[in-house]
């Protein structure tokens, strides 16, 4: 299983994300990612793409979100 994180260069703003907080506790295995819209792009890193969220959150990049409908 190879996960398809998206590069820095295949982001723009006001995209909808799925990210991870680089000081989220690594041992977690409750690790959630936050969804949101992307305001700032700072570049491509080993842990996926680190960018800043519209609302604040900064934090790299696992997924982009396709489908806003949520089952949860």
């Amino acid at each position: 299983m190879s996960e398809d994180r998206p590069t820095a260069d295949e982001l723009r703003q006001g995209l909808t994300v799925e990210i991870v907080q680089g000081d989220q506790d690594v041992q977690s295995t409750e690790r959630e990612p936050i969804v949101g819209e992307i305001g700032t792009i700072y570049g491509d890193e080993p842990a996926g793409p680190e960018v800043e969220l519209k609302s604040g959150v900064v934090g790299h990049v696992q997924s982009i979100v396709h489908d806003e409908s949520s089952t949860r």
